[in-house]
């Protein structure tokens, strides 16, 4: 196999992947109705299912799909009554924003971007609603900033209230330990291509067997993303009701028996070392982040630009690009940052790396000595 350049990416996703993974894609050609690509399918779909749950009571429902999709799809096949979402970021701002595509009656709950939710004001908009609310909605870690949110308390509001309670973990799937029966989720949305370091392309909702079932009785809002039709095709045939990624499939197999040789808690601690050598290279250099560690998710972090009139983000990230590194701008209109991802296959050694470059930049714009 021919060596591919290795390049690190600090993005919050798609994340910087190890060889066998890349190399996993290379596999003869096969139509995905065989038996054989079956295999993988419910290699993937059981193996997804037992990180955080038991399979004989949950289970994982597939889409070749952006992660969005997986949010899109458990809100739009789902809902019956009314939900509430939790707006404390980009991408709970975005559930409201398929709530309304999709004319869903819901009530927006809008928390801190920086701290944590308020659970007793929470409680009282539950209370308060001007309707009934069937489920609730949170984003775990908001990648916005970094924020991690508590959802085992939120899940226990919803169990009060007899809410179903949807997660989206995109972005902590993986790294941070979740179990869906002991946090009270009934869905849960999440990706390939974040912590569990395979190829961008598929999107996964876990559910509870017992609630996606019930959900057949509520009239299609959609077709290609409708979860009960996604999750009986797979029940009766093992497949995708329409043509999945077939590679990027391979390629997920191989990550996720990565991560069982590395386990969830390892591959967290190893993010969070990574997390530690940068905060604290940040602060060597002035360098400021949105989210107090207390509620940080140590995984992805919004940096507060440099105050300095050479600074740039445009030529900051070009001149890191240029040197084998990728960063993200950030995505809060009031907040001016940038976002530096620890998440894939890297190590705190290609932080103090990272680090090396930025102090450059940083004294070549004079914001630094």
């Amino acid at each position: 196999m021919k060596n591919i350049k290795r390049n690190i990416l600090l993005n919050p996703g798609p994340a910087t992947t190890t060889t066998s993974v890349k190399h996993a894609q290379v596999v003869p050609d096969i139509c995905p109705r065989e038996q054989e690509f079956g295999d993988v399918i419910e290699f993937v779909s059981t193996k997804l299912t037992q990180f955080i749950a038991d399979p004989a009571q949950y289970v994982t429902v597939l889409f070749g799909s952006s992660g969005t999709a997986a949010v899109e799809s458990i809100l739009s096949s789902v809902i019956d009554q009314g939900i509430l979402i939790i707006n404390n970021g980009a991408y709970g701002k975005r559930m409201c924003e398929i709530a309304d595509a999709y004319n869903l009656r819901y009530i927006e709950f809008q928390s801190s971007l920086t701290d944590p939710i308020d659970l007793q004001q929470l409680d009282t908009c539950i209370q308060q609603s001007a309707f009934a609310c069937s489920h609730l909605a949170v984003v775990h870690h908001e990648t916005t900033t970094g924020l991690l949110n508590d959802i085992a308390s939120i899940g226990g509001l919803c169990k009060k209230y007899s809410m179903d309670f949807i997660v989206d973990a995109m972005s902590s799937y993986a790294a941070i330990p979740i179990h869906m029966k002991e946090m009270n989720i009934s869905y849960l949305a999440a990706s390939s291509n974040k912590n569990l370091q395979g190829m961008p392309g598929i999107s996964f909702v876990i559910a509870c067997i017992e609630k996606l079932k019930a959900s057949r009785e509520i009239k299609p809002k959609n077709y290609y993303l409708h979860l009960f039709s996604q999750y009986d095709y797979y029940s009766l045939h093992r497949q995708t009701r329409f043509t999945p990624p077939v590679q990027t499939f391979y390629a997920l197999q191989q990550a996720i028996r990565e991560l069982e040789v590395e386990t969830v808690e390892n591959r967290y601690a190893r993010y969070v070392r990574s997390w530690e050598t940068l905060v604290s290279g940040c602060n060597e250099m002035g360098l400021e982040y949105l989210v107090p560690e207390h509620s940080h998710a140590k995984l992805i972090t919004a940096i507060k630009d440099p105050i300095c009139s050479g600074y740039d983000f445009i030529g900051m990230h070009d001149f890191l690009y240029s040197n084998g590194y990728t960063i993200y701008p950030g995505k809060l209109a009031n907040h001016h940052s940038f976002r530096v991802a620890n998440i894939g296959d890297i190590t705190y050694m290609d932080i103090e790396n990272f680090l090396k470059l930025l102090a450059e930049y940083l004294k070549r714009i004079k914001y630094i000595q």
